[in-house]
């Protein structure tokens, strides 16, 4: 499920900002940008996300800023100060200059000093920033949470529509076996003429035929699919791989009541009940 989540505070001396943003996906698919230096944090994010979000392409953003220097290091290249030293005096020698030189003249000569920050608390650092993160998430569950609201009542409804249609296919299916013995019977009154239809013979068929085509047994279980599918929407939670499973076995009921059945109408049934599975299948993917 898609979810947008922003948090800005100072902590511990930082000035940290963290962003949450998922698309939908099938799996937990993790990636991240954080400030120079603080790479060690990536490990710490995924796990802390990965415990929360089953399911989405999540990306992170955590910028950090230090108010200031205390951690930094002035590093000077010494050989590198003796060297313009050593070429300052010689200049002195050589050209008859008063000495004038002083640690300002020395300090203006290129690439003697190197700044270094040592090397962050890793602990102090995530302490700072969980919170932060943390605060992030609020908005970022609130939007998740109302979108899959919204394709549980959609889901819910395509549903309803499905048991519709079985209700149909229930009603229709009887139907098709009365009519079957009723045309058995007429083709045989036409080849026999005069002579008596043989009774038992047309109910044996008909028996016969009835079993070929019951889908009593498909209709009954994709009632119960359903019903459990409708209650794990209800429910809430961490469902979304559940309900995966549930949509291939009502997949696979209606796939089968297809393949028996050999009355047009209720074939077409079976076609407007494979589109609303696989309407509710795309949504799944984006269950939690």
């Amino acid at each position: 499920m898609t979810g947008f989540g922003r948090a800005q505070e100072e902590v511990g001396g930082y000035n940290i900002l963290v962003e949450v943003r998922s698309v939908n996906h099938r799996f937990f698919d993790f990636s991240s940008r954080i400030s120079r230096g603080y790479g060690f944090l990536e490990e710490k994010l995924r796990s802390s996300l990965q415990a929360r979000i089953a399911r989405g392409k999540v990306d992170v953003s955590v910028e950090l800023d230090a108010p200031d220097d205390a951690d930094a290091e002035v590093q000077v290249n010494d050989s590198l100060a003796a060297g313009y030293l050593a070429a300052l005096r010689g200049i002195q020698r050589r050209y008859g200059i008063p000495d004038d030189i002083t640690v300002g003249t020395v300090a203006r000569c290129p690439d003697l000093f190197t700044v270094r920050r040592k090397p962050a608390d890793e602990e102090q650092v995530w302490k700072a920033v969980e919170p932060v993160l943390n605060e992030a998430l609020i908005p970022f569950f609130a939007m998740r949470e109302a979108e899959g609201k919204r394709l549980a009542q959609d889901m819910l409804g395509r549903a309803g529509t499905i048991i519709g249609t079985v209700e149909k296919i229930e009603r229709r299916s009887p139907e098709t076996v009365d009519e079957y013995r009723r045309k058995l019977k007429e083709r045989i009154a036409d080849m026999l003429g005069n002579a008596e239809v043989d009774e038992q013979r047309v109910l044996t068929e008909a028996a016969v035929f009835a079993d070929k085509v019951s889908v009593t047994e498909e209709t009954v279980r994709l009632r119960s699919h359903i019903a459990q599918f409708t209650g794990m929407l209800e429910s809430g939670g961490a469902i979304g791989r559940r309900l995966d499973f549930l949509v291939q076995e009502m997949n696979r009921e209606a796939n089968t009541i297809g393949s028996k059945c050999v009355d047009a109408s209720i074939a077409h049934m079976v076609v407007d009940m494979k589109a609303e599975i696989e309407k509710i299948r795309e949504q799944v993917q984006n269950i939690e």
